[in-house]
């Protein structure tokens, strides 16, 4: 099951087409659902969090604690909605461009990407990019 909650002033427009999207990205992953949990939140939540659990003085986008269990997908992914907007804004992409890749992002973590090295980042941005295609909301 995938949850959405709100530490801030932010609300998703289609929580249920964004969870049925990555729903989707999970089984292409052949990987199971169990429980995600995003958390949205503001650059102050998110650095306390950066501080106390990684003790990384910075501020970042997303912070992913993974509780997978075998192959079922499970773990809390905290998202700073003010970090978002400054990446979309820094990128020149719409911001709900930006949210879809930062919420995709801590799925591929959960199914086994990395980002650190040069080869891994590729990687990771192209399942990224892969993954966004498949987002798509009936009219």
């Amino acid at each position: 099951m995938i949850d959405f909650n709100y530490e801030c002033d932010f609300t998703l427009d289609n929580e249920e087409a964004v969870a049925n999207w990555l729903s989707a990205v999970i089984i292409s992953e052949n990987k199971k659902e169990g429980e995600i949990n995003y958390i949205f939140c503001d650059d102050e939540y998110l650095h306390k969090i950066n501080m106390e659990y990684l003790n990384h003085d910075t501020l970042t986008d997303i912070i992913s604690f993974d509780y997978t269990v075998g192959n079922e997908l499970n773990g809390d992914i905290f998202v700073s909605v003010e970090r978002v907007q400054d990446n979309a804004n820094d990128f020149n992409i719409p911001f709900e461009e930006e949210l879809k890749r930062v919420l995709v992002h801590g799925v591929l973590h959960y199914c086994g990407y990395k980002d650190k090295g040069e080869d891994d980042e590729r990687l990771m941005r192209s399942k990224e990019d892969e993954k966004i295609a498949m987002f798509h909301v009936e009219q």
